[in-house]
């Protein structure tokens, strides 16, 4: 993995763990730009009222204004 991509799996990360939802079942990779997200995305117990499709697109966006971030693959389910 360049040193580049490293970095940003890292922000991609950060990112993830700033919003109020479960991503610890989600895999984060990024290739030449390329953001690679799979797995499953879960509401956390102390935010029951998280609509996780809205989340899913607010994080997709988010990603795609990052620079560096070329495209974003998301392969992640949503667990209710």
């Amino acid at each position: 993995m360049a040193v580049e991509d490293a970095y940003q799996t890292r922000m991609v990360q950060h990112e993830l763990s700033r919003r109020c939802v479960d991503m610890s079942l989600v895999d984060v990779r990024v290739i030449h730009g390329v953001c690679y997200l799979r797995g499953v995305m879960k509401r956390l117990r102390s935010h029951p009222e998280v609509d996780l499709e809205h989340e899913a697109e607010v994080i997709r966006k988010i990603l795609r204004q990052r620079v560096g971030i070329r495209d974003v693959v998301w392969e992640v389910q949503t667990k209710q």
